[in-house]
């Protein structure tokens, strides 16, 4: 069992980290087209991912994505012993039809875009716990399927302010366990581990419902970036940590235009964070070639990205230590019809580069 404890108002740090033993990460065309294309485990041309409907398609790629995260770590099904996964849609429908037929049990969960962070902190804390050996996390999105359950069917053919992001199409996988990942054999496994280096999880900051009042569902940054100005403050304030201790901090998917509110909202408490942020919305599309306008969203996009380019640098050495902070918008077809605002959570994950 890893010994934990409660560390400022928000966070938790574990004394002994939880190990990430695997991740797996499932993309179509478009994000396979982006500045990322290479990182990811498979890129499909089919973005029915060979079903007949959108949701359909998103149940396929998040259970693709979970499957390959256990066979990476050499394991099967029955010695997963819990799933923490969701998605964007109504009843995470994704998820629940996805992962029905894996029999593991299961946690449905919905924190919008953060969602990973939410799956990788309750995962850590049941790692921590001595709940299970080995616990699943699964997020996926699916661009057709968010647009169609969130804003206007794609035969609308409505113009986008260049304020909106794009949902992303994709998945992302990790499975935590309390001892670390075997050696990656050729052909058998492909763990998340280079040599004697690990990426471990070591602390985590719970993100608070943070609402500026904002309606416009194609700014989803403006909605987000005031709950991630709150999570990053409070983790340095809980951790006593200041921005020189992480080699980078990456958000989920401001996009450019919530970065650029990010950065000014945490200016104003004299936190500079320009040095060292990146945001996976940004990252995973080029929006010069690819008419993205703002930048990548959606579950899928701090998943994917995780799964596919952050975790893997940080063991080959590109980072000693980051800060993953995955940001969502809460609303639904029904609270925005309603004329409601759109509130933020964001949560975040200390990851670090451990040799063993």
């Amino acid at each position: 069992m890893t010994r934990q404890y409660t560390t400022g108002n928000a966070s938790i740090s574990f004394e002994t980290p939880v190990f990430i033993q695997s991740c797996a990460s499932i993309v179509s065309q478009k994000e396979g087209e982006g500045p990322l294309g290479s990182c990811f485990d498979s890129v499909s041309s089919d973005p029915l991912f060979g079903t007949d409907t959108w949701e359909a398609a998103e149940s396929t790629m998040q259970k693709k994505a979970a499957a390959l995260a256990i066979e990476k770590a050499g394991l099967d099904f029955s010695q997963i012993r819990l799933l923490f996964a969701g998605d964007l849609l109504a009843q995470t429908v994704a998820s629940s039809f996805g992962t029905a037929d894996l029999g593991i049990p299961f946690y449905g969960l919905f924190g919008a875009c953060s969602t990973m962070g939410e799956s990788l902190s309750l995962a850590a804390l049941c790692t921590a716990a001595g709940y299970g050996q080995h616990i699943l996390c699964a997020t996926s999105s699916h661009f057709a399927s968010a647009e169609k359950e969130f804003r206007f069917p794609l035969g609308y053919g409505n113009q986008r302010p260049l304020s909106a992001t794009w949902t992303v199409t994709g998945a992302g996988a990790c499975i935590l366990g309390c001892n670390p990942p075997a050696r990656p054999v050729p052909g058998e496994l492909s763990t998340l581990r280079n040599q004697d280096t690990c990426a471990v999880i070591t602390g985590i900051t719970t993100g608070r419902l943070t609402d500026f009042g904002l309606k416009d569902s194609f700014n989803m940054g403006g909605c987000m970036a005031p709950a991630a100005c709150s999570t990053i403050s409070e983790h340095l304030k809980d951790f006593h940590r200041t921005i020189s201790d992480y080699d980078a901090i990456f958000t989920g998917d401001l996009g450019m235009v919530g970065q650029k509110i990010l950065l000014d909202l945490l200016n104003e408490q004299n936190i500079d964070i320009s040095s060292v942020h990146q945001d996976c919305g940004m990252l995973i599309y080029d929006p010069q070639t690819q008419d993205t306008h703002s930048g990548g969203s959606g579950c899928g996009c701090a998943a994917s990205v995780l799964a596919g380019y952050i975790l893997p640098e940080l063991i080959a050495g590109k980072w000693n230590r980051i800060l993953f902070v995955p940001t969502g918008a809460l609303l639904s077809k029904v609270s925005f019809n309603e004329g409601d605002t759109i509130p933020g959570i964001a949560h975040a994950v200390v990851i670090e580069r451990r040799e063993l």
